[in-house]
């Protein structure tokens, strides 16, 4: 499980009987599957649409691939991966998540897509990406890496199916610091959202686990060094939004 930053206390929720790696994995794919039939609506109204522009930014920073396999990671309903073949005609897309409901919920909408053909969807581990090495142009992860039970194995997996000069992109939430935006957010995320999402989901603790996950994710400095002990050559953060949400880039080394 994700380690809380020095001097910053894990928050008491019902995750904390469930820490071991698996057990996490577990609890993860338990709520992501209670939720899976409302999680876009759920999304697109907890953000107010802006999670639409998280994702288009996030994917204008693969403009350079336009062609060939990017892997879409911890996929979900496949947002991102229909947003990364909106951007590019010639791009594939394979999208793994280890939640089977939340792909099915995403492939119904597939059906009448004229991007059906080039998205994969495949029920897989991030931890053990069933995918060659040295295969993918890009590798995106949207609200997806703070799920991972080892995320330093995560990271070294997605090296591994980059190719040379490959990117990886990490669209993650953060928490901001601007002394006006903080206390906002946090209340908002504490107190409206799991009871808002709960109502509406019928699952209020996973949108507890959500609060509490982005509250015990590691600091950006943290991730960028995970990132470089995974092995990218370089890394950099891009914050969004006052940093309620941050795009990591990790470009592996020719």
């Amino acid at each position: 499980m994700n380690r809380p930053s020095p001097g910053r206390s894990m928050p008491t929720t019902r995750m904390n009987d469930r820490c071991s790696p698996d057990a996490k994995k577990q609890f993860v794919r338990e709520k992501f599957s209670s939720i899976s039939g409302r999680y876009d609506l759920l999304n697109s109204l907890l953000s107010l649409q802006i999670d639409r522009y998280w994702r288009w930014r996030t994917t204008r920073l693969l403009r350079e691939f336009p062609g060939g396999w990017v892997l879409d990671l911890c996929a979900g309903t496949l947002p991102l991966a229909l947003e990364l073949t909106r951007q590019a005609n010639g791009r594939k897309v394979l999208a793994i998540d280890f939640c089977e409901d939340m792909l099915r919920a995403g492939a119904k909408s597939l059906q009448t897509d004229s991007r059906r053909d080039r998205i994969v969807p495949v029920c897989g581990d991030g931890e053990i990406i069933p995918a060659p090495s040295n295969m993918f142009w890009g590798c995106t992860v949207a609200f997806g890496v703070r799920n991972l039970s080892r995320t330093l194995q995560g990271l070294r997996e997605m090296h591994r199916i980059l190719r040379p000069s490959g990117k990886l992109l990490i669209l993650e939430f953060s928490r901001p610091t601007n002394p006006i935006v903080k206390p906002l957010y946090t209340f908002y995320l504490n107190r409206v959202l799991p009871a808002v999402a709960g109502l509406i989901s019928g699952d209020k603790e996973a949108y507890q686990y959500l609060a509490s996950s982005i509250a015990a994710f590691y600091e950006p400095e943290e991730l960028l060094h995970l990132m470089r002990e995974a092995g990218f050559a370089t890394v950099t953060r891009l914050p969004l939004t006052f940093g309620i949400v941050s795009i990591y880039i990790g470009i592996k080394e020719m």
